[in-house]
C-alpha cells in the first residue's frame, strides 16, 4: 500500500442511506418539512429523495428496521448526516421553517468555516443543516491551517437574512 496516497481533491460524499422505522413518516419529514423531492419509490420499503433533480441524495429504507426503535445513542454508528445549503439565506429559510413548524432543534453552532443547525429526524438520526463560508473567509491558525471552532450561532442574526 502506498503511504502517500491522498483521496483526489474533487472527491465528494455522494449520498447517505438511512434505516427508518416508518417510511411514510420519514417521507413526511424529509419531503414535507425539509423540502426534498421524492425521486423514486423502491417497492413499499424504500424511497430515494433529492434536491434539484439529482437521482438521490438520501435513501430511506425499512429493510431491517420497520417498526423498530431508534438505535441506542451511546453505541457506534452514524453521528449525523450533513446537508450543505448553498447560501446563508437558504440556511435561514430552513431554520424559519423548522421554527414555524415547532420542530425541535438540538443545537446551533458557528464553526468559523460554517454555520450549522442540528436536529434529529423522526428516527433520531442526527442531521446537520449548514452552509460553508467562502474559503477565503475561513479562520486560519498562525501557521496558515484552518482554525475551526465551536461557538453559539446567532440565530436572530441568521434569521435577519430573510428580511
Amino acid at each position: 500500500m502506498e503511504d502517500n496516497y491522498k483521496v483526489p481533491a474533487k472527491t465528494a460524499i455522494g449520498h447517505v442511506h438511512l434505516k427508518v422505522a416508518d417510511l411514510k413518516r420519514s417521507l413526511e419529514f424529509y419531503t414535507g418539512l425539509l423540502g426534498f423531492e421524492l425521486t423514486q419509490m423502491y417497492g413499499q420499503d424504500a424511497a430515494f429523495i433529492s434536491a434539484g433533480g439529482y437521482h438521490h441524495h438520501i435513501g430511506l429504507n425499512t429493510w431491517y428496521s420497520k417498526g423498530k426503535e431508534p438505535a441506542p445513542r451511546h453505541t457506534a454508528g452514524l453521528f449525523h448526516a450533513a446537508i450543505l445549503y448553498p447560501t446563508r439565506k437558504d440556511l435561514a429559510a430552513i431554520l424559519k421553517r423548522l421554527l414555524d413548524a415547532g420542530y425541535p432543534i438540538t443545537g446551533a453552532s458557528d464553526h468559523g468555516v460554517s454555520e450549522a443547525i442540528y436536529l434529529n429526524d423522526p428516527d433520531q438520526n442526527g442531521l446537520e443543516l449548514y452552509w460553508d463560508r467562502p474559503k477565503d473567509e475561513w479562520p486560519k491558525t498562525d501557521s496558515g491551517g484552518v482554525n475551526m471552532y465551536t461557538e453559539a450561532l446567532d440565530l436572530e442574526g441568521l434569521l435577519r437574512e430573510l428580511d
